[in-house]
């Protein structure tokens, strides 16, 4: 029942995401909910969690970042708290209930039979409330549509009503749209027809850099391991073309990583994406630091790993992976 950030779902998020940077840093000097949001981005989760503690106006928007950081850190119930206080606070915001959604999932994930049905119940209304709130968020359509396919009947899951979603985003995001059909065809084990639809998608973005990540990951859950290569290798030269795009590195990484294959390419994918300027929540620069902390000590480079984890925990002292980190 976990949901999961798709590449497909991050473009759009980080064009709005640099949009809202930029905002932030012309309004440093006098709001420290903006330069948290700027922190939150740029992965300084410490700075981001002190200037929100540090403002005593307790708004909803405040509230949601928060949930934000603390999803970043993996800390599942703290997220699940903030949010809820942001939809107490503003229930008519589309995206807070999103992130409520998205935060009560990851603790879904992880608890036990019963728990987990309470709780599957709470994600379904929750997306399905961001998607009433606003018809044309397609980050909520995405993970809406998602639930459907991945959650049992039980809880209100069902691939009917995901192929109702893909036929929303039509008219909203259509590389999105074609993303969820293509997992609703892997799901129902239907790969060839899953394979069509992951490339279509590329054809229909407009960052295709995302989508040939996407397009990787399916050749990875399939073990085609030359395909998965050569289809991060063409995300990585789509993300070249697109200044948005570089997240699209990070999740690249993840494949080569998940699937053993090709560490100093992913390393290297993870040092440009940190030597960017367009970093993102969806790919926490903590996050990346600890995978290449990884990946330095799986190459033998234990020098290179040591100064990674101390990068991470100088950015997110609280993020557990950063801390359990042995040379």
């Amino acid at each position: 029942m976990r949901v999961r950030l798709s590449a497909g779902r991050i473009a759009p998020a980080v064009a709005l995401a640099a949009a809202l940077a930029f905002s932030s840093g012309a309004q440093a000097q006098k709001d420290p909910v903006a330069q948290a949001n700027a922190a939150l981005q740029a992965g300084e989760a410490d700075k981001a969690l002190a200037l929100l503690q540090s403002t005593s106006a307790g708004s909803a928007e405040a509230h949601n970042l928060a949930c934000r950081v603390r999803f970043t850190l993996e800390q599942w119930d703290a997220a699940a708290n903030e949010c809820q206080q942001a939809v107490n606070l503003d229930g008519q915001n589309s995206s807070y209930h999103l992130w409520l959604g998205r935060a009560l999932g990851e603790k879904a994930d992880r608890a036990s039979f019963m728990s987990a049905y309470s709780l599957g119940k709470r994600v379904r209304a929750e997306f399905e409330e961001a998607v009433r709130l606003n018809p044309r968020n397609a980050e909520a359509l995405a993970d809406l549509g998602e639930f459907y396919y991945d959650a049992p009947a039980v809880v209100g899951g069902g691939t009917g009503k995901a192929e109702g979603v893909a036929a929303q985003l039509d008219r909203v995001d259509g590389a999105r749209a074609q993303e969820l059909r293509a997992r609703i065809a892997e799901q129902g084990k239907d790969y060839g027809t899953a394979e069509r639809e992951f490339k279509m998608a590329i054809a229909a973005s407009a960052h295709p850099a995302f989508q040939w990540m996407t397009l990787a990951s399916f050749y990875r859950r399939h073990e085609r391991w030359t395909e998965m290569v050569s289809a991060v290798e063409s995300g990585i030269s789509a993300s070249q073309r697109d200044k948005h795009a570089g997240v699209a590195l990070c999740n690249g990484a993840s494949s080569l990583i998940r699937a053993n294959r090709e560490p100093a390419l992913a390393a290297r994918m993870l040092e440009d994406y940190l030597a960017g300027a367009n970093k993102t929540e969806e790919a926490p620069a903590f996050v990346a630091h600890v995978r290449l902390a990884r990946l330095k000590q799986q190459l033998g480079d234990s020098t290179a790993a040591t100064r990674e984890q101390a990068a991470a925990l100088a950015l997110a002292h609280e993020y557990k992976p950063a801390q359990d980190l042995k040379h």
